[in-house]
């Protein structure tokens, strides 16, 4: 990961920031040395005349899984379709690997490395499992790498495996979700975007779910994960945002978040 990080402009009101030290060491990849692969910076974005997102300051280091965690409506899909390309900010800046992808088209944004396992799975359901996967290499042309990644899927997915021939729409909820997650893989990404990857899921899947999470992450692959079940994600992240109406109100380690009256209160379902 790689890049200055800017300073942090003035927004009000300022949520309270502390920077712990990760749970995980991050591991050494391509970057300036700061250890920040991704660094959003008071970035505003619109829904026509709504605004969504109202001064959104995150980052994410190298050997990360931070989550972003929230109430429905907050703006955490909105979070990811600004940096993905697909809402362009009007104000702020957004960069990757040390370069400014702000307006950047959603197509040179997975080349440079950066993929997303979207809301909702969008899976092609008339096409099978193994070209679903197919997919997610659509811009690469290294037939070799390719290859050594459809095997990586399948030994992180072995039912994908086993059901490569399969349309993906007979699949099961956990089985799309792990499509979804393998399709996203297959594009290389050197940042792996997760959105709601639990939604809709049967607990046995859920739990599932989040282990290969955890698995791909210390394969080297940091994670921005966008979760409703805040207790799980909080679980597996090194690190925790917490998005209210358009904006961070709280973010910490996420071992503190997680026993934050607060985030209990709020996010956990505690009286």
């Amino acid at each position: 990961m790689s890049e200055q990080v800017p300073e942090q402009p003035q927004q009000a009101p300022e949520p309270t920031t502390v920077e712990p030290e990760p749970t995980q060491p991050p591991q050494p990849r391509a970057g300036n040395g700061d250890g920040v692969i991704l660094d959003l910076d008071d970035i505003h974005t619109y829904y026509g005349s709504i605004h969504a997102l109202k001064g959104v300051s995150i980052q994410v280091r190298e050997g990360e899984i931070v989550t972003l965690i929230g109430a429905n409506g907050a703006g955490k899909s909105t979070t990811l379709r600004s940096i993905n390309g697909l809402n362009r900010p009007r104000e702020g800046t957004i960069t990757f690997k040390g370069k400014n992808i702000t307006g950047a088209a959603p197509h040179k944004i997975v080349a440079m490395g950066l993929a997303q396992s979207p809301e909702g799975r969008k899976l092609f359901p008339r096409m099978s499992v193994l070209e679903n996967l197919q997919m997610g290499a659509f811009q690469r042309t290294d037939r070799a790498g390719i290859r050594e990644d459809l095997e990586r899927v399948y030994s992180l997915f072995p039912r994908l495996n086993e059901r490569k021939a399969q349309k993906a729409g007979t699949l099961s909820g956990g089985e799309q979700q792990m499509v979804a997650m393998g399709r996203a893989l297959m594009a290389r990404p050197q940042l792996l975007m997760l959105d709601e990857p639990s939604m809709g899921l049967a607990p046995i899947f859920v739990e599932k779910i989040f282990e290969i999470v955890v698995e791909i992450n210390q394969q080297g692959t940091p994670i921005l994960l966008v979760e409703q079940n805040a207790l799980m994600a909080l679980d597996v992240a090194n690190r925790g945002y917490v998005m209210e109406t358009g904006h961070i109100a709280l973010t910490d380690d996420a071992k503190v978040l997680a026993k934050n009256e607060q985030v209990r209160k709020a996010y956990l379902g505690e009286e």
